[in-house]
């Protein structure tokens, strides 16, 4: 039987706690960020929990 490849993509991106909790960048952080606050800079920079609707098909696609 074949075993099944952890999505290259979704490894990039994401990245699954102790608890299985998926955590994930924020977007909007990469470049133009001349004219955005450091108020919004600094909260970009944390990692987020994953939206429960998408948790289970980034599960599937890092094989966990």
């Amino acid at each position: 039987m074949p075993k099944n490849k952890t999505h290259s993509g979704a490894k990039k991106r994401f990245r699954v706690t102790g608890s299985g909790k998926i955590m994930h960048e924020r977007r909007n952080k990469r470049h133009l960020l001349e004219h955005k606050t450091s108020k919004r800079k600094r909260r970009l920079s944390k990692d987020t929990v994953l939206a429960p609707a998408e948790t289970k098909t980034i599960k599937r696609m890092l094989g966990k």
